[in-house]
Formats: C-alpha cells, structure tokens, sequence
C-alpha cells in the first residue's frame, strides 16, 4: 500500500509548477482567470492599463534591459510607477509589454515555475529550456491575445555554460527567436530600435550599456505618448537590470538619475546650439 502511493506521488511530480497547475488547478493560471472574467470584446472592448516600452542589448559583461515606468489605458496615463522588468532568477531577466494585469500574473508564474524546477530537479534550468518555458506561458494566452490582451516578452540572461549573454524575444502565439545586439518591444520599440541602430556597438562596458539604454528610452518617448521618459520632477527614472557572470541586478536610482541628467543636458545643448 505505502509503495502504491509513493509511486503515485512519484508520478504526479512534475518539475513543471505550470503543468501542475494546468492538471490540479487550471483555474489559477493568469490566462484561465482573464479568459473566465472577460466581456464579450467583439461587442465591448475592455479597456485595460498596458505596459511599453521595453529594451535590451549585449554588453561586453552580459546582457541589459530597461523599461520605462508607464502604462496608459486608451489616452489616458493609468500608471507612471509601473516597472515592467522584473529577475526572473539569478542569472535571468524578463520584461513584457501589453496588458499589465495579465503580464504581471505571467511574470510571477514564471518566477515560481524557475523556483520549482531547481527545487525538484536540485539545478537552474538552462536558459534554452527558460525561454522555451516561457513561450509556452505566452501561447497560453493566444485566445487572450486574440481579445486585444496580448502580451509581449523579452528575455535575457547569462548563459553560464558558454559564458555569455543572450537575448530572446517572442510572438503572441509563444514563438521564440533569439535576438543579436539588441532588440525591443512594446508600442515606442520602433523609435528604440532606432537609436539602438546608432547608440549600440559591440563591446559596450556596462556603463555605456546603461547610457545607451536610458538614451533610446528617452528618443522612444519623445516620440510614442504611451512611453514615458526620465521625470526629474518626480524623480521617476527606467528600471534597468544588468545579467552577468555574478547573476542579475538592479542598477540603483542614483546612478540612472546621473545618467538620465546627462542625456537631457545633452539634448538642451544641441537645442542652444541649434
């Protein structure tokens, strides 16, 4: 009797937490719960807070990324405090544009589900086997996707073995791709990518990585309404993640105050210049 029940404890492990979720308790997945309280949106869009702009490059050390502190529902500012990149563990990161409510639900099943896997399994999972865990959270909620509540990841983190950083991006429908330099997401990507173009080069230290970052932020603003831009005023800067050998952290507020002084002071300049 007792080997009948180890064998079946033993068979419903799964190092998987969302597996265990989708087979003990489907109605606590993000996408269940959304899907369940949603309007008919052919009739009545929902309006909803969502999240841009997201950015994120290699540097000589890791991998970066950056997000302004925006969300906006329609033509109106629903948040200038959100922060949209979040350590997903140690050595990774993940950022997401879209609809706030259902990439935050997302963001933190991920952050259990990395957390799981090194407990049942006694290590990380490869940053390969992350991203592809991810993308199968983001093809969840396609039929969400479909309502207008999409959701858009990046993902970056240090690949240990190989002992470099890299870079992900995905579709609506879960798809992954590995991104080289640099890439970005969210409704101000195609003015970030554009400084990016310029800014970005290989072999960036880890302070001109954050420069670079914060500049194309600032350009994707000055551009898109829905991406806010470095606030003196309410001392309100980018959050900005850094991945490395040594794991992942946050770059402290003073030094993006500093960062984000000189890019507007440089602006100023070439305004009195002109």
């Amino acid at each position: 009797m007792q080997e009948s029940t180890a064998n079946q404890v033993a068979a419903n492990t799964t190092s998987s937490f969302t597996e265990h979720l989708q087979r003990e308790r489907p109605d606590l997945l993000p996408f269940h719960q959304f899907a369940a309280a949603a309007p008919n949106t052919a009739a009545a869009p929902l309006q909803a807070p969502h999240g841009t702009t997201i950015v994120a490059m290699g540097y000589a050390g890791g991998v970066l990324m950056a997000g302004d502190r925006r969300a906006t529902m329609g033509n109106v500012i629903a948040s200038r405090h959100i922060e949209k990149v979040f350590p997903a563990d140690q050595y990774s990161v993940l950022g997401i544009a879209g609809t706030a409510g259902i990439a935050l639900d997302i963001t933190r099943l991920f952050q259990v589900e990395l957390e799981h896997y090194e407990k049942i399994e006694g290590t990380l999972l490869s940053l390969d086997g992350k991203a592809n865990r991810l993308g199968a959270m983001i093809r969840g909620n396609l039929p969400m996707a479909m309502q207008g509540l999409a959701v858009i990841p990046l993902f970056a983190g240090f690949d240990r073995p190989a002992g470099v950083g890299r870079l992900f991006s995905f579709d609506v429908t879960g798809g992954r791709y590995e991104e080289q330099e640099h890439h970005a997401v969210g409704s101000g990507s195609m003015f970030a990518r554009g400084a990016l173009k310029k800014l970005w080069r290989p072999n960036l230290t880890e302070q001109q990585a954050v420069a670079v970052a914060v500049e194309a932020l600032y350009d994707a603003a000055d551009d898109d309404s829905a991406t806010g831009g470095p606030d003196p005023i309410r001392q309100l800067w980018p959050v900005v993640y850094i991945v490395n050998r040594a794991g992942a952290f946050r770059v402290p507020e003073r030094d993006l105050a500093a960062v984000a002084g000189a890019v507007i002071e440089s602006r100023a300049a070439a305004q009195r210049e002109a």
